[in-house]
């Protein structure tokens, strides 16, 4: 299974330390934030990795490589204006096959470990879910047993974590550009096409530099 990292974003609420830092390689207790998610994939028994990048991606493919030094195989999607997640996703298919492939965003910090959905995917998604964090109350779905739905109007509702396996064929009939990420699962969780699992462990959306400090507190508890 190949896994792509979504390294895109501008990070603007992480500003001044985005505006000459790509948001993937802001550090984190001295390791840049995507450096984790690398190393965590290659101890997951993952080999094969795709980036995309859009907000001085250079810097990310001059600091990374092409992976060799962590044990895996990089490949590079750029795309100079950013075309959002499902934009992005669409466009670096080429490099993805045709085979599901774990999806991971960039700006996030976990200990989830990614060898838990090396598995057969089960439909057209595969979603990992949270606990609704304080600035994202209403949440995002809601998971009843195995599938997934949409969590408008529920009260018991779980946060999209941003890891996901996702099959190439969710995109059919989409055309180059950009578009969300979003509607595509809604329509897919329609025809009980997305499973999902509640992950309780340590989660944190690292979009700004309060949570960025909630990560480091996080890293110094553990050492």
């Amino acid at each position: 299974m190949k896994a792509m990292i979504l390294a895109a974003g501008k990070g603007e609420r992480m500003r001044p330390l985005t505006l000459t830092t790509p948001k993937p390689l802001v550090p984190v207790a001295g390791v840049p934030l995507i450096e984790y998610h690398l190393r965590a994939l290659a101890q997951a028994g993952f080999t094969e990795v795709v980036i995309n990048h859009a907000w001085l991606g250079q810097q990310i493919e001059d600091y990374l490589g092409d992976g060799a030094q962590l044990g895996l195989r990089i490949r590079y999607s750029a795309e100079g204006e950013p075309l959002e997640t499902g934009g992005g996703i669409f466009k670096a298919l080429p490099l993805l096959g045709d085979q599901p492939f774990l999806l991971v965003n960039g700006d996030i910090w976990t200990d989830f470990d990614f060898a838990r959905l090396r598995s057969p995917l089960n439909g057209l998604a595969h979603l990992v879910l949270v606990n609704n964090p304080g600035h994202h109350g209403a949440g995002d779905f809601r998971l009843a047993g195995e599938r997934v739905a949409d969590g408008a109007g529920a009260t018991d509702t779980l946060t999209y974590s941003g890891i996901a396996v996702l099959d190439p064929k969710l995109f059919a009939g989409c055309q180059a550009g950009a578009f969300k990420l979003a509607p595509l699962l809604r329509e897919a969780m329609s025809r009980n096409a997305v499973s999902g699992e509640h992950f309780a462990g340590h989660w944190v959306d690292v979009g700004t530099l309060e949570r960025l400090g909630e990560v480091e507190q996080l890293l110094a508890g553990r050492r």
